[in-house]
């Protein structure tokens, strides 16, 4: 089931609701109580299928965060909501934090994905969907799968690449990042800005 789909009504619904016995005796075991098929065609249990309502949750409520103040001003909900978007992803993902004039969140969007190694990331739609939303400023975020939070030289020549074509429309890039199991690198911490 397509999380994202339902309201947050539905959700925290769905996580308060009482689980369905489905024993023939009338007990319930965590083990045996199977819901839906989930995305890789194997059955959800009803504790996986709770945590990822809970993940959605999550999402939702840092992601509203992020919309309502400047995400550099709580930089802790910016690396959380990044290590949950990006948990469990077994292939590379190119993400833009598209703000405003006062860093707050427009929209964030998922515009490339790729291999377990690699992604192809095209400056050219970075700026289109910056001019789109009417973004002043953004941030980029990228996973590794392997689980080395490292930049790579690739990682560095793509930033100042990104830099560059958005400076001609003036539009800030003002950090990328790499997100790898529980860490997340900030190419700004590290002076690569």
């Amino acid at each position: 089931m397509n999380m994202s789909a339902l309201s947050r009504a539905d959700l925290v619904s769905e996580l308060l609701s009482p689980p369905v016995c489905t024993s023939s005796e009338h007990r319930w075991h965590v083990s045996d109580a199977v819901g839906t098929t989930g995305t890789e065609g194997k059955p959800d249990t009803v504790l996986t299928r709770r945590l990822k309502v809970a993940r959605e949750l999550l999402l939702r409520d840092l992601h509203e965060q992020m919309r309502s103040a400047p995400i550099m001003s709580s930089p802790q909900v910016l690396r959380d909501w990044l290590r949950l978007h990006c948990a469990g992803l077994e292939y590379e993902v190119f993400m833009v934090l598209y703000l405003d004039a006062h860093h707050r969140l427009i929209e964030a969007e998922e515009l490339f994905r790729g291999t377990l190694t690699q992604t192809s990331v095209y400056p050219r739609e970075v700026v289109k969907g910056a001019l789109i939303r009417n973004a002043a400023a953004l941030a980029v975020a990228h996973n590794h799968p392997s689980g080395e939070a490292e930049q790579s030289r690739a990682d560095e020549v793509l930033t100042q690449t990104l830099k560059s074509a958005l400076s001609l429309v003036d539009v800030r890039i003002i950090d990328h990042f790499v997100v790898a199991g529980d860490q997340v690198l900030s190419f700004a911490e590290r002076g690569l800005m």
